[in-house]
């Protein structure tokens, strides 16, 4: 099927591999160390062969710097030269449909073809900075409308009679840009995924015969049962005639093993601090391993640590493939998960190495 949808097998790869990234700002790096060596990150994966390279959406997080995906993506987009480069992904419920449709219209008409349009509905934070990104009553959103607007906006195709009828409101760039231009209609609009960590994206996605990504690396103990839901009620559609999923995973891989189990702690530490509603920084390793923890804060670190694949590059690799037997992505996604930017950079580039993908597809 030739579909920009779907990824392509690079090297030995079992199945296509991508990247989700968070421009983590660990203690003691700057917003813009984080943003540089996501730069570098890139340029990485892109050389390396990686099909995507998604940025996550988080707002009022110290140690995330992904506050606004298409902003950096502007940036990926003259630093790489054939990966996808996409979002992984909007919160729609933080945008207008318009603004979010007029965003990503732009960086397709930069980018043509490789551009991805990741959607979720969580707010991407907590509920307090939610309220100040949305202004209105939580949970009053009706998400599928919502995604209907921003389908609507990106295929320039609202029918006669709606307040944005065809001509009267449109993204720019987009499809009837071109057509009150006088020229033949040149825009392909971005591919639409739906993102989630449960059921409910699972089905949406089935009934509108989209691809779907689950986030595992949040809720590894929901996959199966969103899979299961999105592969039983797939309506085929023009978009996909079969479903494709890719599945996300944490993973830290290091040359020696105890670093990586104290880069992946470090990070588990962070993610016990935000769920007992602490500032949400990555420690260094020796921060972390020095704390003191109460009962129920080690048991929170252990939980979220039990999440990552942590080890050698072919331990983690044959974690991988146990999931991967038991999931069936269709893709598969790694989110670096720790401290040290140098310990990222260092975890893709083993990965890479141990599934035989080739040192530069780019020549």
């Amino acid at each position: 099927m030739n579909n920009p949808i779907v990824g392509t097998r690079r090297g030995t790869t079992p199945v296509p591999l991508s990247i989700l990234d968070f421009a983590m700002a660990g203690r003691g790096i700057s917003a813009r160390q984080a943003l540089e060596s996501s730069i570098e990150l890139a340029r990485l994966v892109d050389r390396r062969g990686f099909t995507r390279y998604w940025i996550a959406e988080h707002h009022a997080m110290p140690g995330v710097t992904t506050s606004s995906p298409a902003l950096l993506l502007a940036r990926l987009v003259g630093e790489t030269h054939q990966i996808r480069l996409g979002a992984g992904g909007m919160m729609l419920p933080n945008f207008p449909p318009l603004v979010v449709a007029e965003q990503f219209g732009l960086l397709a008409s930069f980018a043509p073809g490789r551009i991805d349009l990741g959607i979720g509905r969580a707010p991407g934070t907590d509920m307090t900075t939610a309220q100040a990104l949305r202004r209105g009553q939580l949970g009053a959103e009706d998400f599928p409308a919502q995604l209907k607007e921003l389908l609507h906006f990106l295929e320039g195709d609202f029918p006669m009679g709606h307040p944005y009828e065809k001509g009267r409101v449109y993204a720019v760039p987009g499809p009837v840009q071109d057509e009150e231009n006088g020229i033949p209609r040149s825009f392909e609009r971005p591919p639409v995924w739906l993102l989630g960590s449960s059921s409910y994206s699972a089905g949406l996605a089935a009934k509108l015969g989209f691809p779907f990504a689950f986030a595992a690396h949040l809720a590894d103990q929901n996959v199966m049962m969103a899979l299961d839901v999105y592969r039983k009620n797939f309506q085929p559609s023009k978009v996909l005639d079969r479903p494709y999923v890719i599945a996300s995973f944490g993973v830290m891989a290091a040359d020696d093993e105890q670093e990586a189990r104290r880069q992946a702690w470090a990070y588990s530490h962070a993610m016990m601090r935000m769920t007992t509603h602490r500032s949400f920084v990555v420690p260094t390793p020796q921060e972390a391993e020095g704390f003191d923890y109460s009962p129920t804060e080690l048991r929170i670190t252990e939980m979220w640590n039990a999440k990552i694949m942590s080890g050698t590059s072919y331990q983690v690799v044959e974690k991988l493939a146990a999931w991967q037997q038991r999931v069936n992505a269709d893709e598969l996604m790694l989110l670096n998960l720790g401290h040290s930017q140098q310990a990222i950079y260092r975890s893709t580039e083993l990965i890479a190495d141990a599934y035989g993908m080739p040192e530069n597809v780019l020549q």
